[in-house]
């Protein structure tokens, strides 16, 4: 399952939103600007494949993404990323329900959805927080850290593995998996084609193991609704097993992991609403949503027409591939007053949109809840314990142009509160 890596195009001037170069370099928001206001339906070619319609307003994203019979997520159809997962050798474990249209998403959605209820998320708060409170008691003494190592990518994967019902001193193992698996254009996430292969033939043993060991003794865990599960009575099959232990692990981890590092990067450009957050602590829930809106984690999601139609007076033909740019989506300028602006209070306010960065329509991120629970404790207690906390230094980003992520950020801090 070797996920081919990106190739730029020369357009002429015009942005070839495929390449990450574009995203790494935070040129994207004046690109998307521009789209919107002059061509929301956009044609972008591509040098390796057949081009695609990117689309950039809030509407026509939402609409989308609430008709899954004019617009497929279906692997045999191409799947949910630019390129076409039936294409790729060796991607028999991608059929995985992100990959999947109505009533297969639906079955396969519902195996998982008792891990995700409100009432087991809430019951989880205590031990979210008690992890938190670990981080930051870690953090060195000194008054600087690097973030994302000590406390953004650690969270969400000890979350995970107590979702998977492993030892939290697995958690390095999936964190490394799952930037190798979505990393396919970062030359330190990506080291080689062999590393690849071998990230992802070791995910596969590992996830096979669980899969045994869960059918012998289940538990109240993910990986054992999977294996008992049934879907019009028969078992999932084993391939569509590791297809979907391979987007929990994804899922799990990269929406909350690079929402933390990028709020408190926001937070530190913008000291006015940090101060907004200190003064009132009730104000955090509103910020989580402002944070994930403002980042953006996931940039986008493609979806590919089944048959000929229209969005906004551009022909799209049956086969064309549609990107759905979130990134684009959650500034547009209909849909919120000042959109370029952060503003934690933003989501107090009546009619507000609900943002993107959990999707939308039939595939609206299952483990949305949880990711929003980690993000208020985890600043709950961070501004409590360290209301000076700062980014300190340059930040280093993930090349790619389907996760908006943050791979180094340096903060300052005063330490003994």
């Amino acid at each position: 399952m070797l996920r081919p890596k990106a190739q730029a195009i020369d357009l002429g001037g015009k942005p070839d939103l495929k390449s990450p170069d574009l995203y790494l370099h935070e040129e994207h928001h004046d690109a998307f600007r521009r789209l919107r206001a002059e061509e929301p339906v956009y044609w972008n070619p591509e040098a390796d494949s057949t081009g695609f319609w990117a689309i950039t307003r809030y509407d026509d994203i939402e609409a989308i993404s609430k008709n899954p019979k004019l617009f497929s997520s279906a692997k045999e159809n191409g799947g949910h990323r630019i390129f076409n997962e039936n294409d790729i050798d060796g991607n028999d474990t991608d059929a995985s329900m992100i990959s999947m249209d109505p009533p297969e998403h639906a079955s396969y959605r519902r195996m998982v959805t008792p891990g995700f209820v409100p009432k087991r998320i809430l019951g989880m708060e205590e031990r979210i927080r008690a992890r938190v409170t670990r981080l930051l008691d870690n953090l060195p003494k000194t008054g600087e850290a690097e973030f994302v190592s000590s406390v953004a990518a650690v969270l969400p994967i000890e979350v995970l593995a107590e979702l998977f019902g492993v030892p939290e001193s697995d958690g390095p193992k999936l964190f490394e998996w799952s930037n190798a698996t979505v990393g396919e254009d970062d030359p330190e996430l990506r080291v080689s084609d062999e590393y690849m292969k071998k990230c992802v033939l070791e995910m596969a043993g590992y996830a096979a193991g669980l899969w045994r060991q869960r059918l012998e003794n289940p538990g109240a865990d993910l990986i054992s609704m999977l294996a008992h599960s049934r879907v019009n009575g028969e078992a999932m099959t084993f391939p569509t097993y590791i297809g979907t232990f391979i987007l929990l692990v994804v899922g799990g981890n990269e929406t909350t992991r690079n929402s933390i590092s990028g709020g408190l990067l926001a937070l530190s450009e913008n000291p006015e609403e940090r101060r907004k957050l200190l003064d009132d602590p009730s104000l955090i829930p509103s910020a989580v949503q402002e944070i994930v809106r403002w980042v953006s984690p996931v940039l986008h999601m493609r979806r590919t027409a089944t048959e000929d139609t229209e969005i906004r007076g551009q022909r799209i033909k049956r086969g064309d591939k549609v990107v759905m740019w979130y990134a684009s989506g959650n500034r547009d300028e209909e849909k919120w007053a000042d959109p370029f602006r952060f503003d934690v209070t933003r989501y107090t306010k009546s009619n507000v949109p609900t943002q993107l960065g959990f999707g939308a329509g039939q595939h609206f991120c299952l483990g949305s809840r949880l990711a929003e629970l980690q993000l208020k404790v985890l600043f709950e207690e961070l501004l409590r314990r360290f209301p000076d906390i700062h980014v300190s230094g340059p930040v280093r980003r993930m090349r790619s142009n389907f996760i908006y992520g943050l791979k180094e950020m340096p903060v300052a801090y005063t330490p003994g509160r």
